[in-house]
C-alpha cells in the first residue's frame, strides 16, 4: 500500500495542477453571468430536486475533467497506469513466487515463509506445501562431514525427522544415550503439559487461622511469582504485591490490623538444593519463591540467589502488608490447617505461557518446578527424584521411545541425565501432532535463531529466523534440538548431541552450522 501511495501521489499532484487553470477559467467565465443573474427579478423558488440535479451535473462534469487529465481507469476503478506500476513494484521484492521479473545479477527477493504446520484442529483440508521428493544431495552427504568435526568431541548422535510424516530422514547414533544438558527441558515441558494441561495455573494464597489471627502465606509452587512493581511486571506474572493488597483489604473488612505471619512450603518435599550444590543457575527449589530468589534485577540467566527463597518472599510480603497498614510479626515457617479461612489468591499465567518462558530462556527454576508439579499431578512425591520419575512415566504413556533415557532432574543440570536423539526428535514430532494441540507450546517456545532467548546471539551469518531450537551446554557437553523449515517447505525436527567437547564456542558454532545446512538443504 505504501508503494502504491508513493507511486500515485505525484500523478495526482500533476492532475491537480493541470485541472487548476481550467477551473480558474471556468470560474472567470461564469462570474459575469452570475452577476447579471443577481440583478434579475426574483424567480419562483427552485425545488430541492432541482438543486440536487444541478449539483450532480456540475460535479460529474468536473470529475470528468479531472479523469481526462489524470489518465485512463480500468473497469474496477483503479487507474490503469497505477495498477501496472503497483504490479511492477510487487515483482521486485518481498516474495519470490516465480517469474519475479528481476534483472539478471540483481539480488533475489526474500522467499515467503510457507505454512508448514497442520492446523490445530487437524482438519484434513489443511494446505500442504510439501513438494515432490527433491533431487538434491543425500542428508548423509551434507550432515556427516559437519558432524564429524573435531569440535564436537569424541562421541555424537544426530537424528532428522520429517514432522509431517514422522519419517526419519537421517540418523547416526540415534539410540545412543548421551548427556542432554538443557534439551532435557523439552521432555519436562511435554510431560508437564500432558499431566496438567496447557490451561493449568499455579495459585499462591493467604489463609487466616481461626481465633489465633495467624496469617499463613501458602506457596503453590508458582515459579513466576514476582515481588516487583507493576511497571516492571509487564508479562502479567502473579504479583506478591497484589496478594498483599488484597489480603490487607480482607483483614480490614474483618477489623483486623495486627497479625502473626507464617509461610507454608509443604507442597514440595525433599532437599531444596540441587545435587550440583549452590549454583547461580538455580535457586534452592521451594513451593514459595519470588523472582526465583534473584538478588538483582535480572529476569533470566545466571544470578546470585538467596539461600532461603521462601523466607525471602515472606519477608517481602510482610513489608507490603505493613505498607498497607497491617502490623505483622517476623514471618516463620508453618502449615495452614484445614480450618483456615482463605483470604486472597493470585494465579500464574496458564501453563502454556510458563512453558514458553522456560524454553525460550532455558529457565532452570521453572523446569524444576514443572517436574515437581508433574509429580504432584501423578500422585508422587514432589522432590527431585519424584519429579524425574513422573516425567519419565508421562513420556512412557505417550508411547515415546524411552530406551536408554534416564532422568535425575527437570532442568538438565544433572550430569547423570541421559537422553537419545531418537527421543528428542520424537518429543518434537509429538508436539507437532495435530491431535495434541495442548503440546504446541513446546514448539512455539523454542528460541528463534538470532531473535529470541538463548539463540538471540547466534546465527549471525546463518539461518536467522529459520531455525527454532533448544540449546544445551555443560562442561564437555553441547546439544541442540529443534525444528527447521528446509528449502522444500518441509518442517524438520532435529537433535544433535555431542559429548567430550573441549571448546564450547567451537562446538556451538559446529552445531549451528549443521542446523543452517538443514535450512539450506533440499536433501532427499
Amino acid at each position: 500500500m505504501e508503494r502504491i501511495a508513493n507511486a500515485v501521489r505525484p500523478r495526482l499532484a500533476r492532475a491537480a495542477t493541470a485541472v487548476r487553470p481550467r477551473a480558474a477559467r471556468l470560474a472567470r467565465s461564469v462570474r459575469p453571468g452570475l452577476a447579471r443573474i443577481a440583478h434579475l427579478p426574483r424567480p419562483r423558488p427552485v425545488r430541492t430536486w432541482q438543486y440536487t440535479a444541478g449539483a450532480v451535473t456540475a460535479g460529474l462534469a468536473l470529475a470528468a475533467g479531472v479523469v481526462t487529465v489524470a489518465g485512463p481507469w480500468d473497469a474496477t476503478g483503479q487507474r490503469t497506469a497505477e495498477r501496472d506500476r503497483a504490479a511492477a513494484l510487487e515483482r521486485s521484492g518481498g516474495a519470490d513466487h516465480g517469474g519475479s521479473g528481476t534483472s539478471a545479477g540483481a539480488p533475489r527477493p526474500a522467499p515467503s515463509a510457507p505454512p508448514v504446520l497442520t492446523g490445530l484442529d487437524g482438519a484434513a483440508g489443511t494446505v500442504s506445501t510439501k513438494k515432490a521428493p527433491p533431487a538434491g544431495k543425500a542428508f548423509s552427504d551434507v550432515l556427516r562431514p559437519l558432524l564429524g568435526v573435531s569440535a564436537l568431541g569424541g562421541s555424537h548422535a544426530a537424528v532428522v525427522v520429517d514432522v509431517t510424516t514422522g519419517e526419519r530422514l537421517y540418523g547416526t547414533g540415534a539410540g545412543m544415550a548421551l548427556a542432554p544438558a538443557s534439551t532435557t527441558k523439552i521432555a519436562t515441558a511435554v510431560a508437564a503439559l500432558s499431566a496438567l494441561g496447557p490451561d493449568h495455573r499455579f495459585t499462591t494464597r493467604t489463609a487466616l487461622e481461626p481465633d489465633t489471627r495467624e496469617l499463613v502465606l501458602v506457596g503453590g509452587g508458582d515459579p513466576t511469582l514476582t515481588a516487583r512493581d507493576d511497571r516492571r511486571n509487564t508479562d502479567g506474572w502473579a504479583s506478591l504485591r497484589t496478594l498483599a493488597a488484597d489480603t490487607a483489604a480482607a483483614l480490614e473488612r474483618r477489623g483486623i490490623h495486627k497479625i502473626t505471619l507464617s509461610y507454608d512450603t509443604t507442597l514440595y518435599s525433599g532437599p531444596a538444593l540441587h545435587p550440583i550444590g549452590v549454583n547461580d543457575n538455580l535457586a534452592p527449589v521451594s513451593a514459595l519463591s519470588a523472582d526465583e530468589g534473584r538478588t538483582d534485577d535480572s529476569t533470566r540467566g545466571p544470578a546470585f540467589r538467596v539461600s532461603d527463597p521462601a523466607a525471602d518472599a515472606a519477608g517481602k510480603f510482610a513489608g507490603f502488608l505493613r505498607a498497607a497498614g497491617v502490623q505483622t510479626t517476623s514471618p516463620g515457617p508453618s502449615k495452614a490447617t484445614g480450618r483456615a479461612t482463605a483470604l486472597a489468591t493470585v494465579t500464574s499465567p496458564p501453563l502454556s505461557d510458563v512453558v514458553e518462558r522456560m524454553l525460550t530462556n532455558s529457565d532452570n527454576d521453572i523446569a524444576e518446578a514443572l517436574a515437581r508439579q508433574t509429580a504432584l499431578a501423578s500422585g508422587g512425591p514432589a522432590d527431585f527424584e519424584g519429579g524425574a520419575k513422573a516425567v519419565a512415566a508421562q513420556l512412557g504413556k505417550l508411547g515415546l521411545p524411552m530406551s536408554g533415557a534416564s532422568f535425575h532432574d527437570g532442568s538438565g543440570l544433572s550430569r547423570d541425565d541421559r537422553l537419545t536423539a531418537d527421543l528428542l526428535t520424537a518429543l518434537l514430532v509429538k508436539a507437532g501432532d495435530p491431535a495434541r494441540p495442548g503440546l504446541r507450546p513446546v514448539l512455539s517456545g523454542l528460541p528463534v535463531a538470532r531473535f529470541t532467548g538463548t539463540l538471540a546471539g547466534r546465527y549471525a551469518d546463518g539461518a536467522a529466523g529459520f531455525v527454532r531450537a533448544k540449546t544445551g551446554t555443560l562442561t564437555g557437553v553441547n546439544t541442540l534440538a529443534g525444528t527447521v523449515v528446509d528449502q522444500d517447505g518441509r518442517l524438520l525436527a532435529f537433535a544433535f548431541l555431542a559429548s567430550g567437547t573441549t571448546d564450547p564456542h567451537q562446538a556451538q558454532a559446529a552445531l549451528d552450522k549443521t542446523a543452517t545446512a538443514l535450512a539450506a538443504c533440499g536433501c532427499r
